[in-house]
C-alpha cells in the first residue's frame, strides 16, 4: 500500500501502513539460484551480542536496571520479547539507527542480533568461489533463514540460545558459539531482514533505513578504503556490478513492508523518537506485578509432597536456636549456619536419581551399592547469600560445577529483577542444586527457577535448598513448579508487610557477612552492585 509522508519542522518520516491483512505473507521466500558473485566481506566475525550492564555515550553513560519478572504467578511465559526489525541497502546506516534506539529507549536487557550471524557454512565448492571473489554474500540464499527464525523465536519466548559467529575469513562458522538470554527488546537487523515470510511473523515493529543511494556509495568508499584497503576503481566496479542490483532486485522490494521509513538513517531524530515512543508504550502494557500475586495466593493450602524439611532433631533445633537469636555473635552464626548447610546439603543429594552398582570390597567380595544416575550436578547459587552454600556443597560433591544469579528486589516496584548471571556450559543436560539461604514470598527462588527452565534444564532435575522458608514461599515455588523438589531445615509460617520471614532469622547476608541491613530489607534482597 501506498506510504503516509510526515513533515516536520525538524525533519521526515515516512510512516508505511499495510491496510490489508495478507500483506506480509504476499511476500513469499526469496530463494533463487545463486547468481553472479559479489567480493567476500572482509569483517573478521559475525556480529552479535547482549548489551553490556551499562551502555556509554558522547553525552552520558547509562546504567541500565535490571530485568524485571516476564512470567507470571504461575510460573509461565507470560510476555514475550519487543522484537525490531531493521532493515536497509548496503552502509545505509542500519547499525547506528539500533545504536540510537537503544540509547533513546535505556530499558535493560536489549540484544542486538545481527544476520551476518547467519550465513551458511560454505562447501568446498563454494570456498573456491569465495576465494576467486565469485560468491554472491548478499544473495537470499547464502543465509541460513531456517536457524535464523528458529533462534529469533526462542528468543522472543525468553529462551536461551546460541548464536554462531561467523568468520568473514574462513567462510565458516566458528566451534564456539555465543550464547544470548534474557531479552525485553531484541533489536534484529540485516540487509535481508524483511526476505523471509516466518520472520516477518516474528517482527513486532519493522523498520526500513532508506539512505540515499550516493551516501552509501561514499560510506562504502571510505570504509573499504580506509580498513579493508581496496582502491576506488574496484569499490565502484563492485558496487555497480553487484551491490547496487542485490539493493534493486532483493532489498528495496521489502520496503513496502515497513511500518516506518526512515530517511537519512540515524541522523533522522523524528523517527527515532517516534519509534521509542511506540516501544515504551508496548513495554508498559507488558508490565506483570509478580510479588503482589504471590502474598494472595495459595492461602491455608497443606504443605506440598514436593517439601521435605530436615527432621527437627534436637540438634538440628539447637543450632536453629542459636543462628535465630539476634544477640549471636557472628562467628557463631556463621559456624552454625555452615553445620545445617552441610547437613541440608547431605538430605539435597538423597533425594538425585542413583542404579545399582555392584563393586568388589579389598576381601574379594562383591557389595551392591549405588551410585548417581545422570550426566552432571550443578550447583547454582541466587546471590549474595546463596552462595554462602557453595563450600557445603563442594566438600561432599567432588568437582561440582557452579553457577550465579544475581536477583535483586527493586526498591520502587517491590518486584524482584535480574541483574547477572553466569551459568556452565551446557547445564540443560544436568541436575542443578538451587541454593539461597532464607525464600520469603518465593518471588526470587520462583525467577532463578524460571531461568534455569530457559536454559533447558529439565524441571523435573531441579532440587531448591534453602536454610528456611515461610509457608507462602513453599507455596509459590510448590504451585509454579510442582516438579521441582523443595528442601529445607524449617518452615515459618508467616510472612510480615514487609516480606520479613516471621519469627525468621534476620537478613541472612548482612548477619553472615558483617554488613548492615537497609532500613526495609526483605528476606529476598540482596544490596550488592549488579555486575
Amino acid at each position: 500500500m501506498g506510504s503516509g509522508f510526515l513533515q516536520t519542522s525538524k525533519g521526515e518520516v515516512w510512516i508505511s501502513r499495510l491496510i490489508h491483512g495478507g500483506g506480509e505473507g504476499s511476500l513469499d521466500r526469496l530463494l533463487t539460484s545463486i547468481s553472479s558473485g559479489l567480493s567476500p566481506r572482509k569483517r573478521t566475525t559475525s556480529q552479535c551480542k547482549s548489551e553490556p550492564p551499562l551502555l556509554r555515550t558522547s553525552k552520558r553513560t547509562i546504567y541500565t536496571a535490571g530485568r524485571p519478572p516476564w512470567y507470571n504467578e504461575h510460573g509461565t511465559q507470560s510476555k514475550e520479547a519487543f522484537v525490531i526489525g531493521l532493515c536497509g541497502g548496503s552502509a545505509s546506516g542500519k547499525t547506528t539507527v539500533a545504536r540510537k534506539i537503544i540509547e533513546a529507549l535505556d530499558v535493560p536487557w536489549v540484544v542486538l542480533l545481527s544476520m551476518d550471524s547467519f550465513y551458511k557454512v560454505l562447501t568446498p565448492e563454494q570456498q573456491v568461489t569465495a576465494a576467486s571473489n565469485d560468491y554472491n554474500f548478499d544473495h537470499p540464499d547464502a543465509f541460513d533463514f531456517g536457524l535464523l527464525a528458529h533462534t529469533l523465536r526462542k528468543l522472543k519466548l525468553g529462551k536461551s540460545v546460541k548464536i554462531p559467529v561467523y568468520d568473514f575469513t574462513t567462510h565458516g562458522r566458528q566451534k564456539d558459539w555465543k550464547t544470548v538470554y534474557g531479552a525485553s527488546v531484541i533489536i534484529f537487523e540485516g540487509i535481508m531482514a524483511f526476505a523471509d515470510k516466518e520472520l516477518l511473523q516474528l517482527l513486532d515493529m519493522k523498520i526500513f533505513v532508506e539512505t540515499d543511494s550516493d551516501i552509501r556509495l561514499v560510506r562504502r568508499l571510505q570504509r573499504d578504503i580506509t580498513e579493508r584497503g581496496r582502491d576506488i576503481e574496484g569499490v565502484i566496479k563492485q558496487y555497480n556490478k553487484f551491490v547496487k542490483p542485490a539493493f534493486e532486485q532483493y532489498i528495496e522490494p521489502t520496503m513496502r513492508l515497513a511500518d516506518i521509513v526512515v530517511p537519512r538513517g540515524g541522523g533522522n531524530m523524528v523517527a527515532i523518537d517516534l519509534i521509542v515512543q511506540h516501544v515504551h508504550s508496548q513495554l508498559e502494557e507488558r508490565e506483570l506485578s509478580v510479588r503482589a500475586a504471590l502474598a494472595s495466593a495459595h492461602q491455608a493450602q497443606p504443605l506440598p509432597q514436593t517439601l521435605s524439611v530436615l527432621e527437627s532433631t534436637p540438634q538440628v533445633r539447637g543450632m536453629h536456636t542459636i543462628i535465630r537469636n539476634k544477640e549471636t555473635s557472628r562467628d557463631e552464626f556463621i559456624f552454625y549456619s555452615k553445620r545445617l548447610m552441610r547437613l541440608l546439603i547431605e538430605r539435597a543429594l538423597s533425594f538425585l536419581p542413583s542404579e545399582s552398582h555392584i563393586v568388589q570390597t579389598p576381601q574379594g567380595e562383591d557389595y551392591e551399592g549405588r551410585t548417581f544416575h545422570g550426566k552432571r550436578i550443578t550447583g547454582v547459587s541466587i546471590l549474595r547469600a546463596g552462595e554462602t552454600m557453595e563450600p557445603a556443597l563442594r566438600a561432599v560433591c567432588k568437582d561440582v560445577r557452579i553457577g550465579k544469579i544475581l536477583i535483586q528486589t527493586n526498591q520502587d516496584t517491590g518486584e524482584p529483577e535480574l541483574h547477572y548471571l553466569r551459568l556452565p556450559k551446557d547445564i540443560g543436560e544436568d541436575h542443578v542444586i538451587l541454593m539461597d539461604c532464607t525464600v520469603s514470598t518465593g518471588a526470587a527462588a520462583m525467577m532463578a527457577v524460571r531461568v534455569l527452565l530457559d536454559h533447558d534444564v529439565q524441571e523435573e532435575k531441579i532440587l531448591l535448598v534453602s536454610l528456611l522458608m515461610a509457608e507462602m514461599g513453599v507455596h509459590s515455588v510448590a504451585y509454579a513448579f510442582p516438579q521441582v523438589q523443595i528442601i529445607t531445615t524449617a518452615v515459618d509460617k508467616k510472612v510480615n508487610d514487609l516480606f520479613h520471614i516471621i519469627p525468621g532469622i534476620g537478613n541472612f547476608g548482612d548477619r553472615y557477612f558483617g554488613t548492615d541491613a537497609p532500613p526495609e530489607w526483605s528476606d529476598e534482597e540482596m544490596d550488592e552492585p549488579s555486575y
